[in-house]
């Protein structure tokens, strides 16, 4: 879940990795397919949403130890799963199958159901996909490049990353304003 909060995949690019589109080396995460699982149970991969989103990521440096764990640990399977001539998947079920997005909406319901019921102060429902909106929303907070976090969220166009991913509010606008103020 963390690396969804901190590197705006969306879900299906994310149960797409393999071990090798994780480059430990040089910190990046390759970004070229994304796994799908069809109404008929099938696994298929295919390209990402849009042109670009193909794209090579940087990993900060917490990113980069979730993914040295999560290399070091990957499950041992007795058959290597193939999709469509990828293996390796970095999440698999116990039926030794690549994870897909349902499997991320199930382990967030749990989580999320395991903190309400051990915390007065209910969580909302969070989903793969909030994660991606959270973590556009905080790069453009953080005063971001918009053409950057266009290139990092993968969109085409940078109206989707600036009016639909970007949930900023009266407070964001005039935090902004006094910035400026001070500038001039």
């Amino acid at each position: 879940m963390f690396i969804l909060f901190k590197t705006g995949l969306r879900i299906s690019e994310f149960c797409g990795l393999t071990v090798k589109d994780i480059d430990l080396q040089e910190r990046k995460i390759n970004v070229n397919h994304q796994l799908q699982r069809t109404r008929g149970m099938q696994y298929v991969i295919e390209d990402t949403k849009t042109s670009s989103g193909t794209r090579m990521l940087p990993m900060t440096d917490e990113v980069y130890e979730c993914f040295e764990q999560i290399v070091k640990k990957r499950k041992k399977v007795r058959v290597e799963p193939i999709i469509d001539g990828y293996s390796r998947f970095l999440f698999l079920d116990k039926k030794d199958m690549p994870e897909v997005a349902l499997h991320w909406e199930k382990h967030f319901q749990w989580a999320l159901g395991k903190y309400n019921r051990t915390h007065e102060e209910q969580m909302p429902k969070i989903t793969p996909h909030v994660c991606r909106h959270t973590y556009c929303s905080n790069m453009a907070k953080a005063g971001m490049n918009p053409k950057a976090l266009q290139y990092l969220m993968g969109h085409f166009d940078i109206g989707v990353t600036l009016n639909v991913y970007t949930h900023l509010g009266l407070i964001d606008a005039k935090e902004e304003m006094n910035r400026i103020a001070k500038l001039a």
